[in-house]
């Protein structure tokens, strides 16, 4: 990625070469080959995907994975999608993002205070990764973690993201029990570590065409996360 530092650089190029997990790289290669009818005269990423934003960034959000047709498609974390027409617009309203839109990995779309990742790399069939592929994405969320070096606050975009983080926070001793913290839209907390976590709904059609999460909950979330990163 274009002007993060060499080691965040070399983790996104580990990443998209990684062939861990043969059923996503096997899933991925065949949507990037059908295509879908609307995108046919794209040429899909195919290719797990790597995290994108501001090197220096106080905040996280940390997502699932990548959407078939979506990032699996662009390349890029929420680029292309539903999921990703709703949430930028709540980025570049909070500040984060220095537009509404998200297209492709080339419409110029720039963040600051903001690095977008995910617990999964690879697009899963039914958005549903196995407990054993995300095992094997997990060194990978460990490593970033420890290299995005002023991180403060890390929005989780569901509860798989959500326990994703707490998995992490398990592996590296910072969070002796997960059972003070549990899941829920806007639930927020403040490790001895200093990092402060909140929950967030994930911006899915499932959610969003329902009124579940609506862009008032989801903003709120990010002008919070704002509010505790100490950013301006």
């Amino acid at each position: 990625m274009a002007g993060a530092p060499a080691s965040l650089q070399a983790l996104n190029e580990r990443i998209i070469a990684c062939e861990r997990c043969p059923r996503l790289r096997a899933h991925c290669t065949e949507v990037a080959r059908v295509r879908r009818r609307a995108y046919l005269d794209w040429e899909y990423w195919g290719r797990p995907v790597p995290s994108f934003g501001d090197p220096g960034a106080p905040v996280l959000a940390l997502g699932l994975a990548p959407g078939a047709h979506g990032s699996n498609r662009t390349g890029r974390p929420f680029t292309g999608d539903g999921s990703g027409d709703f949430l930028y617009p709540v980025l570049h309203e909070a500040g984060f993002a220095s537009q509404p839109n998200a297209s492709s990995r080339d419409d110029g779309m720039r963040l600051s205070g903001l690095w977008i990742s995910s617990v999964a790399r690879c697009a899963p069939p039914g958005n549903k990764p196995t407990l054993e592929e995300l095992r094997n994405c997990a060194p990978l969320l460990d490593e970033e973690l420890s290299l995005l070096k002023n991180l403060r606050v890390v929005v989780c975009l569901g509860r798989i993201a959500f326990d994703g983080l707490l998995a992490h926070l398990r592996r590296v001793d910072a969070l002796p029990s997960r059972a003070a913290l549990p899941f829920g839209h806007g639930a927020e907390f403040a490790l001895p570590n200093g990092l402060s976590i909140i929950a967030s709904y994930h911006p899915s059609l499932q959610n969003t065409n329902t009124g579940k999460l609506t862009h008032s909950m989801l903003l709120r979330v990010f002008l919070r996360a704002r509010e505790l990163a100490g950013l301006k």
